[in-house]
């Protein structure tokens, strides 16, 4: 017997939803354990976001093909003719038998993209490059020493990357044959939530290169600002992390109208009553919630607000700044 149908044996559960939900949330913490026993003896991370980012890729095409892989290795265990892999294009288009819904592709696609589109992708290929510029990131100063506490640090990214693509892979968990009796056409929570999130990641590009810009132009001693007040940091202290709260909330709003819906329910192994829903919804949630949670007031605002008040909290000029300028919500 192969690993691989070991571990699809071992995960062959009576609940269809839980064969591929729980076997794609275990992957991001198997990869985040790989990198992090090398990571930790050699005290770098160095790997720490790029490994984020291939986390975030493997569990999503784990939870978009995993039902496949394990029809095409039920069949060839009996001989049987293999299923064709999903149809991307014709999942998009809509043709029936293609083996996924628009939504699950849509959806997928938002953090397998490139660079360009993708937001951690962007953010993991970023940060490698600033600290392999730097050699080092000023994040892990105070842990990088102590193993448990650095160790800590890649489950921990584990647990973000769970909880940001849960309603990615738990819409990826619902049976191909009840995705396909969903209504045709496009729903209001489609239409609010893609609108979410093609605004929240043009708002976090922008807001990042525009940064990124900045950095390069001080080091090339174009300017000597001390602190960015420029373009989308003039409407936000922290543009960037509101846009990245509002994608995730896009992407939650998309997954959740299928998860609270009846199609959703059944496929969830639930009654469709009003626990079954709010559980759909909490699935949905998790993710924009826990973002949100986060980088208000754990690892984004307060880290950086502490950093910039120590270093320029008695000048004129950033105590003005800070009281024009919203934390996180933009001002019009």
């Amino acid at each position: 017997m192969t690993l691989l149908t070991t571990l699809l044996h071992a995960t062959n559960y009576s609940n269809p939803f839980l064969r591929t939900l729980i076997p794609s949330i275990s992957l991001a913490y198997g990869i985040q354990g790989l990198v992090a026993i090398p990571s930790v003896l050699a005290q770098s991370e160095k790997f720490y976001d790029l490994s984020g980012s291939l986390t975030y890729l493997s569990c999503t095409l784990l939870s978009l093909y995993l039902p496949t892989l394990r029809a095409r290795a039920a069949a060839a265990a009996l001989g049987a003719v293999k299923p064709a892999w999903p149809s991307i294009l014709g999942s998009l288009a809509g043709k029936a038998g293609a083996g996924l819904n628009w939504r699950q592709v849509v959806l997928s696609a938002a953090v397998l993209s490139d660079p360009i589109i993708a937001h951690h992708h962007i953010v993991g290929s970023y940060l490698f490059r600033r600290i392999s510029a730097d050699g080092n990131d000023s994040r892990f100063d105070s842990i990088r020493d102590s193993p448990p506490k650095f160790l800590g640090a890649f489950f921990a990214q584990a647990t973000w990357v769970t909880l940001c693509l849960l309603p990615v892979v738990a819409l990826n968990s619902l049976p191909a044959t009840l995705l396909s009796t969903l209504p045709a056409g496009i729903a209001i929570t489609d239409i609010i939530g893609l609108l979410l999130y093609v605004g929240g990641l043009s708002f976090e590009v922008t807001a990042d290169r525009q940064k990124d810009q900045w950095v390069h132009e001080k080091k090339q001693k174009i300017h000597d600002e001390d602190f960015l007040t420029r373009g989308l940091w003039s409407k936000s202290r922290h543009p960037n992390y509101f846009g990245e709260a509002t994608l995730w909330t896009g992407i939650a709003t998309v997954a959740g109208g299928v998860l609270v819906s009846n199609v959703g329910q059944v496929g969830m192994g639930l009654a469709g009553g009003l626990g079954g829903r709010a559980l759909g919804l909490m699935m949905a949630g998790a993710s924009p919630a826990f973002v949100t949670f986060l980088l208000l007031k754990v690892s984004g605002v307060p880290l950086s607000e502490n950093k910039y008040d120590k270093r320029y909290g008695d000048r004129h000029d950033y105590q003005q700044w800070k009281k024009n300028t919203p934390m996180f919500i933009p001002k019009l």
